[in-house]
């Protein structure tokens, strides 16, 4: 046998193998495809799942905003509650103040005395700070409210009186400081 004999058998042999091969895997290939239906029936399959998820999805949100929607009403709805407790014993007190009928004035100061700690005690507990400027702060008016000006030897735009006391809850301002103000003296022509 001559070598361009044995070369040509070699490559008829190696082209029978690989076609045997592409055939063996073309098979293998058609026996791993799954059919249409079956194909058809995973489909149906995974988009049932997907509705699904999409259900539970839907379902989470609308729980999550009621849970939601309640919390923002009973926050609402009891936010006094605190302020509320620590008034009880105000007006209690108020209440054995009023029904107290022995006509002793130093008994029923003492009793307002003691009302008014119980009403700063619960201001204290509830972040409830007075604003009480002094004779001759800045007018701030973020937290002063002037009611009067009136000529004064003090530099113009000064606190000069205060007719009420100013409230604030924690950093927002109640009520400001009700307080006469200061303006420049108009000379005499």
């Amino acid at each position: 046998m001559t070598e361009q004999n044995q070369t040509t058998e070699v490559e008829d042999v190696l082209e029978t193998s690989e076609a045997n091969e592409n055939e063996a895997e073309a098979e293998e290939q058609q026996q791993e495809k799954p059919s249409y239906e079956d194909l058809e029936a995973k489909v149906t399959e995974l988009e049932a799942k997907l509705k699904e998820e999409q259900l539970r999805g839907l379902a989470n949100e609308q729980n999550l905003r009621r849970r939601h929607q309640e919390e923002i009403q009973a926050a609402h709805k009891y936010a006094g509650q605190k302020f509320a407790a620590e008034m009880l014993p105000v007006k209690d007190y108020l209440e054995m103040a009023l029904l107290d009928q022995s006509g002793n004035f130093d008994a029923l100061k003492t009793g307002v005395q003691m009302t008014l700690n119980e009403l700063n005690k619960a201001f204290e507990h509830t972040q409830i700070t007075e604003i009480n400027p002094a004779q001759g702060d800045k007018l701030d008016p973020h937290f002063h409210q002037a009611i009067q000006t009136v000529e004064s030897g003090q530099e113009p735009n000064t606190i000069v009186g205060i007719m009420k006391k100013g409230y604030q809850l924690a950093d927002r301002v109640l009520r400001p400081a009700m307080v006469t103000v200061a303006k420049k003296k108009e000379s005499d022509s």
